[in-house]
């Protein structure tokens, strides 16, 4: 395994060539939306095991205030 790395990273810095790439403002634009929509994602699925852990614990309080009262 170590040596593929090895080998891996000095073909990589061997023969390396430069690219003459052009990144528009678009791009930009682009990459902005994907972190804000992983943000978003990620905030949603929090959100809904959020309400699980809740409705988990408001359950069990639930049960015990009508124990009490029975």
């Amino acid at each position: 395994m170590k040596k593929i790395l090895i080998s891996s990273f000095v073909f990589v810095i061997l023969f390396n060539n430069k690219a003459f790439a052009y990144l528009d403002p678009g791009t930009g634009s682009i990459i902005l939306q994907a972190i804000l929509g992983a943000i978003a994602a990620g905030a949603t699925w929090c959100s809904m095991y959020w309400q699980k852990v809740k409705n988990f614990f408001s359950k069990k309080t639930k049960k015990k205030d009508e124990d009490i009262k029975g």
